[in-house]
C-alpha cells in the first residue's frame, strides 16, 4: 500500500473520531496519533489532512450539503461523510495531487469502509463539486477531469 493511501486511511480514522467524539474530539486525536505505528510521512500526511479539514469543516460541510441532493449531511454514514471532507479538501488545496487521482482515491476508500453504494455516491458529490471549484476558478493549473 502507497504512504498516500495508508495516510488517507489514518485521515479517515482519525476524522471518524472527531466526528463521533465532537466534545472531546481534541483528546480523542491526541490519543489516536499516539497510537499510531505507520510509517512518519504517512503520519505527517494523514495529520496534515485531518487539520486541514478541521480548520475549514463549515466550508467543506456547505459544499458538500450544496451538491449532495436529497441528502443532509447529518444524514450521511460517518464514513462517507468524512471520506468526502477529505476529499473536498485535497480537491481546494493539494495543488500537486490531481484531481482525477482525489477523487479515485476517495472512491476507493468508501468501497473499502463504506457501503456497497459509497462508491459511487462519494463520485457523484465529487464530481459535481469539482465543477463548481473548477468553474470558481479554486483549482488552478491542476489536471481536471
Amino acid at each position: 500500500m502507497g504512504k498516500r493511501r495508508k495516510a488517507r486511511e489514518l485521515a479517515l480514522q482519525a476524522l471518524y473520531q472527531v466526528d463521533f467524539y465532537s466534545k472531546n474530539s481534541k483528546e480523542a486525536l491526541e490519543l489516536f496519533w499516539q497510537e499510531q505505528k505507520a510509517e512518519e510521512e504517512a503520519i505527517a500526511f494523514a495529520h496534515h489532512l485531518v487539520e486541514g479539514v478541521c480548520q475549514r469543516e463549515q466550508e467543506i460541510n456547505h459544499l458538500i450539503e450544496e451538491h449532495s441532493e436529497h441528502w443532509k449531511l447529518s444524514r450521511m454514514s460517518r464514513v462517507d461523510r468524512n471520506i468526502l471532507r477529505m476529499a473536498v479538501w485535497e480537491l481546494m488545496e493539494m495543488e500537486d495531487i490531481p484531481c482525477k487521482v482525489t477523487i479515485d482515491e476517495a472512491i476507493e476508500l468508501g468501497k473499502k469502509y463504506g457501503s456497497s453504494e459509497s462508491g459511487a455516491f462519494i463520485n457523484g458529490i465529487l464530481d459535481q463539486i469539482l465543477k463548481k471549484l473548477t468553474k470558481e476558478q479554486k483549482i488552478h493549473k491542476r489536471e481536471r477531469i
